[in-house]
């Protein structure tokens, strides 16, 4: 997990020095500061993508992606809320049933309260998740601190969270623990989270959101990281492909402490 958070940020600060998109030469107006500042004081607004995928034949099941970034930004508070929802189910060949693989449930909601410079902030976070795989029947972050923008350009954006809070997790009912183990769990935790943003061209930009959750009470850090190449369409509808990693350094027994999801969406704007 630190090799993989020095990496990130290498990369960042080799953005300062050269271009790795230097073949493109048409960069769009606004960036994601100024969007936030055209909506200012608007109730709602953000964007939300999905995906759909149908298999018949010898091969048949169901996948269904949907996730939501909902923003509010007022003259002193500035809100974010994020919904990430996973469903696939696939038929069994044996039992001629169909069986669901992933079905999981993330939210999570972030108040900045802005300081004089309007770019830094203090900040409340909190989520909620629910994965019917991992072994848990949920997992809840909530921390406060820090935040400013780390690094502005003309194309490029480094903005960084960063602050200590609590961690909580219940071990589902029918997994077995071991002598001494406790089905909830709760500690304390430093969160780090980290958004660079990167205009491509006139119709395509560059998202990386990466948030390091490390356990202070010696239990499950988290990293959760994803990559994304998001390029406009028509109108407010564009086309994103996504890289998406998750980690836990103490996964439930049985379960992989890595997990990633590679996906194509469309994402709608308003």
């Amino acid at each position: 997990m630190r090799k993989y958070l020095i990496t990130l940020l290498c990369v960042s600060a080799y953005s300062y020095a050269g271009d790795p998109f230097e073949d493109f030469h048409e960069y769009g107006d606004l960036s994601e500061a100024e969007i936030h500042q055209q909506h200012q004081g608007e109730l709602l607004y953000g964007d939300t993508e999905f995906g759909l995928s149908l298999s018949q034949g010898n091969t048949e099941s169901t996948s269904f992606k949907l996730k939501s970034n909902l923003y509010q930004d007022f003259s002193v508070w500035r809100n974010h809320f994020k919904l990430d929802g996973l469903y696939r189910q696939e038929a069994n060949s044996s039992s001629h049933e169909n069986d669901v693989t992933a079905s999981r449930v993330f939210v999570s909601a972030q108040g900045n309260y802005k300081l004089e410079d309007k770019k830094a902030s203090f900040f409340i976070y909190s989520d909620y998740e629910r994965d019917k795989f991992s072994g848990l029947d949920y997992k809840s972050t909530v921390a406060t601190g820090y935040g400013n923008r780390f690094y502005k350009g003309t194309k490029n954006t480094v903005d960084f969270d960063i602050g200590p809070g609590l961690y909580m997790s219940r071990t589902r009912d029918d997994i077995e623990l071991e002598e001494g183990d406790e089905r909830s769990q709760i500690g304390y935790l430093l969160r780090v989270a980290l958004q660079w943003e990167r205009l491509v061209s006139s119709r395509t930009r560059f998202n990386q959101d990466l948030s390091v959750e490390q356990s202070l009470s010696g239990l499950n850090s988290r990293l959760k990281s994803e990559t994304a190449l998001i390029s406009q369409v028509l109108g407010g509808i564009s086309m994103k492909a996504s890289y998406t990693y998750r980690y836990n350094s103490q996964p439930v027994e049985g379960k992989e402490s890595k997990d990633s999801e590679l996906g194509v969406t469309l994402v709608y704007s308003f």
